[in-house]
């Protein structure tokens, strides 16, 4: 539920049901507001019905919908995975995991529930194209589209190279993020959406080089804007995950936002501005001050900075309200997300 699709032309039960979501854009219509869909085309849920079927067999039509390696053999002659990639969400973990059926490992770069779909495959981009119609023709104005800087990867498949330090398994972004076809991929999405009035961001983490920033968010880009994450990375070591801690001051968040800022006005580009999601800590407790001294004013704070940089403004649930950070005496059981649960376990 959620980031694990199951079913991409309906909706979660607990959430709904279709005739729900026709009758919100109509409500939102009437008060001069749109409705605006989170996309999940990097991965499905194992439980998809595309995802059964390319397991099933390796004669299956779908099989090639999925990312599947025979992997490699160890000195015992048992089975390893084809490469020493880490999952995202717990780097401890290989990318790749075991299929007792078929015999063979599929890449499931988030989690083992989360198998990345094969982009490489006409069928599967046409799925995802078909899908993009059904919403737009529903209503929906347009898109976020979940970590779309994932569905083109170096097809070779290669080790990673060593970032942490005496473990196996390390991080494989400089190969399954931002690959070599990302740019056709996404003109392939844009083709799509010409056919309709949208909008779209794409969450696009390992995108940081200007250029290719611009051929995706530019005039001639092919989506409207892009989450950067330089704000997000600011207190993080470079080179060293999110869990890691890096003095930063005022200057720094400065020089910051005036790249990002300058980024697009000179380039002709569109910033999409946020300071906290759902991947993050709340920016009150972790950019500025969330005591009951002085939370209120801190908050005000971030909200008149945030409201006056150029692009278009992002506001994650509870940022309106000053929300602060779990309670640091709360148990971890508490902490409903794989990838804490993962660090917490290192």
């Amino acid at each position: 539920m959620g980031y694990d699709v199951s079913d991409y032309k309906d909706i979660e039960p607990k959430y709904g049901t279709l005739m729900d979501v026709d009758d919100l854009i109509a409500e939102l219509g009437k008060r001069d507001m749109k409705l605006m869909m989170d996309l999940v085309v990097n991965h499905t849920s194992d439980q998809h019905p595309w995802f059964l079927e390319s397991r099933s067999s390796l004669e299956n039509p779908k099989r090639d919908w999925y990312i599947w390696k025979k992997g490699r053999v160890d000195k015992h002659g048992k089975p390893v995975p084809p490469n020493n990639w880490c999952r995202t969400l717990d780097t401890a973990e290989s990318a790749w995991e075991w299929d007792e059926v078929t015999k063979e490992y599929y890449l499931s770069v988030f989690s083992s529930a989360q198998p990345d779909l094969n982009w490489e495959n006409r069928e599967v981009r046409d799925a995802v194209h078909d899908i993009i119609r059904f919403w737009l023709n529903r209503g929906v104005c347009g898109f976020r589209l979940d970590v779309i800087d994932h569905i083109s990867k170096v097809q070779h498949f290669p080790d990673a190279e060593e970032k942490i330090p005496g473990q196996y398994y390390q991080p494989g972004d400089k190969f399954y993020a931002n690959g070599p076809r990302l740019t056709e991929y996404l003109q392939g999405i844009r083709k799509v959406l010409n056919e309709y009035d949208t909008i779209t961001v794409g969450e696009m983490p390992f995108v940081n080089d200007e250029d290719e920033i611009i051929r995706t968010v530019g005039l001639q880009g092919s989506l409207n804007m892009i989450f950067l994450f330089h704000l997000l990375n600011l207190d993080n070591e470079p080179g060293r995950s999110k869990w890691s801690y890096s003095e930063w001051d005022a200057a720094d968040m400065k020089r910051i936002h005036m790249r990002t800022q300058r980024l697009m006005i000179d380039r002709d580009g569109w910033n999409a501005v946020f300071c906290e999601n759902h991947d993050s800590p709340r920016s009150l407790s972790r950019f500025a001050d969330d005591s009951d001294e002085w939370r209120e004013y801190a908050a005000k704070m971030l909200c008149t900075k945030h409201s006056t940089l150029g692009g278009t403004g992002y506001i994650y649930q509870g940022q309106e309200l000053g929300m602060r950070n779990i309670p640091p005496d709360w148990p971890i059981s508490e902490y409903k997300d794989i990838e804490s649960q993962s660090y917490w376990k290192l």
